[in-house]
């Protein structure tokens, strides 16, 4: 099997693409990619397109070396990834929506965010007047006896982004889950296209609300990579405190929603508490609950309020004295126990294959955090574990999530305790030439992509990749055998993302 260095020999090395390198390959070298995806020595990280070339971010497992390869489609057509490897699927229905670039030899060839509603068709590459009327999605079809369908969705009773789910029972077991997404299409990258740096950084950090933080630090690292600058250190780890601060507030919120779902009203109350005083201090330290547009490329927006480690300390302080107390109340009740444990499992080959990242790569085995590997600043000076168990239920989903708070909570205190004075944001000094830059950080929910070319001081090209789109179809695995009313506690359990993985 050749390892990623040998496929980007094989392939003209691009210049001014930073951190890691990219290289045009043929057609020969794209498909021994996609095998080597397939046979478990690379994961996929990323697959996107352009009007006539499409780009494949690859991890060699072996050596932790990552690349881009990208293959030139002159006639608009490209081997298909997912021919080998599936994982890749969705994304090449999204390349063929958006670019009108056809996967030869796909396994499903149907629409996946273009729902037949647009004005237009491949609105990213070679416009084409849409037909006015959209024909009904094919849902993939389901034979045997007994069997019956039952249609959920797209709206949803409360708060709830759209998604519709098809699911195929027998009785009331599961055989087949079916979900269509793309409700929530915002046209991200038609909107960052041509747009200046600034104006594209805030639309980064509106591409998934819970996630701001992360996606404004994956969007401002993969322009700083282009540039060739770096923030300042104090601005590094004023990021890195924001980060945690999102990333406790989410996994208290999904810890009590997941309780709520299992008909444990009282643990969502308490954890809603306890998010609300994370949510409080983010507010009174940098001015906004979910520190929105203060990660900017080239540092900060803004410092953080001089009250503000003191604040955070006290939000961190009630979580402390209450947070046990509700860790010890999910462990004894045998309820909410017979509800978890055992529902919703992920076999890890499954988490391996799709290179599953966040909670639910780590409850099913797959040890990999982007703040570890490939690793950035300040996380590489922080002492913190990256917890993983293997049973892949509902209840190993929880406990990622409450190990991962007790990091968090020790991750603010030594980043609060390392602060140092220093300036905050370093001007951008946009070269005459055009640059590309990538960059992957650890999102709640897992690693988030980056990737973008400068010409001057606009944005040519940006993708944004959310951890969803590989943990999306593990969903509809991870239910098969469970029974339809247990779908919202794995659903909520996953915690997939629509608006990210919607564009």
């Amino acid at each position: 099997m050749p390892a990623l260095i040998d496929l980007m020999q094989a392939g003209r090395r691009v210049e001014r693409h930073y951190p890691w390198p990219r290289a045009i390959v043929d057609g020969e070298v794209w498909r021994s990619a996609a095998s080597a995806c397939a046979n478990g020595g690379m994961s996929l990280l990323g697959l996107w397109g352009e009007p006539s070339r499409v780009h494949m971010a690859i991890l060699d497992d072996r050596t932790s070396d990552i690349g881009v390869i990208s293959l030139d489609c002159p006639d608009r057509r490209y081997p298909s990834v997912a021919a080998y490897h599936r994982p890749a699927l969705r994304l090449e229905r999204t390349i063929h929506d958006l670019f009108g670039l056809e996967a030869v030899g796909t396994p499903d060839s149907r629409r996946w965010l273009d729902h037949g509603r647009w004005q237009t068709r491949f609105p990213l590459g070679e416009r084409l007047n849409a037909s006015p009327d959209a024909s009904p999605y094919p849902f993939l079809p389901a034979e045997g006896d007994g069997l019956h369908q039952v249609a959920v969705g797209p709206v949803h009773a409360g708060i709830i982004e759209p998604g519709h789910f098809r699911f195929t029972a027998s009785g009331e077991t599961v055989v087949r889950l079916e979900e269509r997404l793309g409700y929530t299409h915002k046209g991200v990258e038609a909107l960052m296209a041509a747009s200046t740096i600034e104006q594209a950084a805030r639309l980064a950090g509106r591409v998934c609300g819970d996630s701001t933080v992360a996606y404004a630090l994956a969007f401002s690292q993969a322009v700083e990579a282009a540039l060739q600058i770096t923030a300042p250190r104090r601005a590094l780890w004023l990021r890195a405190l924001m980060a945690e601060l999102e990333r406790l507030a989410n996994h208290l919120g999904d810890i009590g929603a997941i309780c709520n779902d299992a008909s444990f009203a009282l643990m969502h109350a308490h954890c809603g508490v306890l998010r609300e005083r994370v949510l409080r201090a983010a507010e009174a330290a940098f001015g906004h609950r979910l520190m929105r547009d203060v990660v900017v490329p080239g540092g900060l927006a803004r410092d953080i309020a001089s009250d503000g480690p003191a604040t955070i300390r006290a939000a961190l302080g009630e979580i402390r004295r209450h947070f046990p107390a509700l860790v010890d109340l999910y462990d004894n009740t045998a309820s909410l126990q017979d509800r978890t444990v055992g529902s919703g499992s992920l076999n890890p080959a499954l988490a391996r294959q799709f290179a599953a990242g966040g909670y639910v790569g780590r409850a099913s085995g797959r040890n990999h955090d982007a703040r570890r590997a490939p690793g950035y600043h300040p996380y590489d000076v922080l002492r913190f574990d990256i917890p993983v168990l293997n049973e892949g239920d509902v209840n190993a989903r929880v406990w990622i999530r409450i190990r991962e708070v007790e990091q968090s909570l020790s991750l603010v205190d030594q980043i609060i305790a390392g602060l140092e004075a220093g300036p905050i944001s370093v001007p951008l000094q946009n070269g005459s030439a055009p640059s590309e830059g990538m960059a992957i950080v650890e999102g709640f929910r897992g690693d988030i992509l980056a990737w973008l070319r400068l010409s001057g001081d606009r944005i040519e090209r940006c993708h944004l990749r959310d951890p969803s789109w590989f943990q999306w179809p593990l969903l509809e695995a991870a239910i098969e055998g469970n029974i339809v009313a247990d779908f919202p506690l794995c659903n909520k359990s996953f915690n997939c993302s629509y608006s990210g993985q919607d564009l």
